[in-house]
């Protein structure tokens, strides 16, 4: 069998009508024009159309693209909520914490495939984007700093969770996704004395990539403070050595404010008691005497909060609402959490999240936030709709003969 197959100067609009219907038959490329020559070769019909027992579907939503992506480490979904707005369809999902993969089901109606290191890479359905936020508590500030009190290992040596990273780049080098995109706590550039990015980089440049990478604030999407680090990584037999790729620039107008995602009655189970109150305004004061900024943070609802961490179950130290003076402050809501971090749509009441409170800071604690995969997914989205007004079908069957060697090589490897 013929493994690459180019068709070019493909009229725009006929382009456009076999990329929706690949992407509204959940089909993909390769497969529409494969069952519109299988349709003719039968005879079966005088114009080649695919799936004729269906109707023709219209052009797709401006300004989104179909494709197709994997939902690696996938939390509650924020890569999957955010891709899904820019035309993104989800073909495999991968989440190994039971309540976690309980929230997404309840959201997107698929149950996600458990722990990723037991999946065979080769069984994973071929995709045009591979999104993973892969576990960053062995990079980020509070997890190594908790890991090292304890004595466990951090980073890369963490046995459980630094080594999907490697995971992640045995999927690549299995199923050669033309985009990856990638989310972590900003402190993974320095980890390990900067040891560890420079790892990460070169890893997947040898795969065939390149790669793009920037710390994003989420406060220009959401009210809160929440510096992660992107990275996009373009198949160079894909999109050439150079693609035009640019993170999104800082939307226009002003910022949310933490006073627009706040219940107007809030239960009262929310508020803090007076001994917890008494202990962190305690544990502030001795830090404050030592110099250090440790301590609870009171959320301005005119600005924007601190970062809603996977601990804030714990105290909500971290992110406290004012109720009025001589009254204790309290924490968020599970409805407040959910609009903070850009899950508003999906959650309107606590009866939209089937998990506990705990449950549930944790979800969103951890999480990456819609809005900001949006934004980035749109960029990338740009990258790839030049490359097909450029050389129309250059995917069609599957890149070219650079491709083919390098795709034996891997193998090899």
């Amino acid at each position: 069998m013929k493994d690459q197959f180019c068709l070019r100067s493909i009229p725009d609009d006929l382009w456009e009508w076999i990329e929706n219907q690949a992407h509204d038959h959940r089909q993909n490329i390769n497969s529409v024009i494969i069952s519109m020559l299988e349709s003719r070769r039968r005879g079966e019909g005088s114009v080649l159309t695919p799936f004729p027992d269906r109707p023709v579907i219209g052009p797709s939503t401006s300004g989104t693209l179909p494709f197709t992506f994997i939902d690696l480490f996938a939390g509650i979904g924020g890569f999957r909520l955010g891709l899904q707005k820019i035309g993104g369809r989800c073909v495999f999902t991968s989440e190994w914490d039971r309540f976690s993969s309980k929230t997404y089901e309840a959201w997107f109606g698929d149950r996600p495939v458990g722990d990723i290191n037991e999946v065979d890479s080769k069984s994973i359905p071929a995709h045009d984007v591979l999104a993973a936020g892969f576990p960053c508590q062995p990079f980020s500030i509070a997890g190594v700093s908790k890991k090292r009190s304890l004595g466990q290992a951090d980073g890369f040596d963490c046995e459980k969770q630094g080594n999907l990273f490697f995971k992640i780049c045995e999927i690549v080098k299995a199923c050669r996704p033309p985009v990856v995109m990638l989310e972590n706590v900003k402190n993974l550039k320095s980890h390990d004395k900067r040891r560890t990015w420079p790892v990460i980089e070169k890893s997947l440049t040898d795969l065939g990539y390149t790669v793009f990478h920037q710390i994003i604030d989420a406060a220009d999407y959401v009210p809160q403070h929440r510096e992660r680090i992107f990275i996009v990584c373009f198949d160079r037999d894909v999109f050439g050595d150079c693609p035009d790729f640019r993170f999104p620039e800082t939307p226009e107008g002003p910022r949310p404010t933490f006073g627009s995602i706040l219940e107007p009655a809030p239960p009262e189970k929310y508020i803090l008691t007076d001994r917890l109150w008494d202990y962190l305004q305690r544990y502030a004061e001795k830090h404050r005497a030592k110099g250090n900024g440790f301590g609870f943070g009171l959320a301005n609802p005119d600005g924007v909060s601190r970062t809603l961490s996977a601990r804030y179950y714990k105290d909500g130290s971290e992110i406290l609402i004012v109720r009025g003076k001589r009254k204790n402050p309290r924490r968020l809501t599970i409805v407040e959490a959910a609009r903070l971090m850009g899950y508003g749509e999906l959650v309107k009441t606590r009866d939209d999240v089937p998990v506990s409170d705990t449950q549930a800071y944790r979800q969103f604690g951890n999480s990456v936030v819609p809005l900001v995969v949006t934004a980035v997914g749109r960029q990338i989205l740009e990258v790839m709709k030049t490359r097909i007004d450029d050389e129309k079908g250059f995917t069609l069957l599957k890149q070219n003969p650079r491709s083919k060697r390098r795709r034996k090589a891997l193998r090899t490897s």
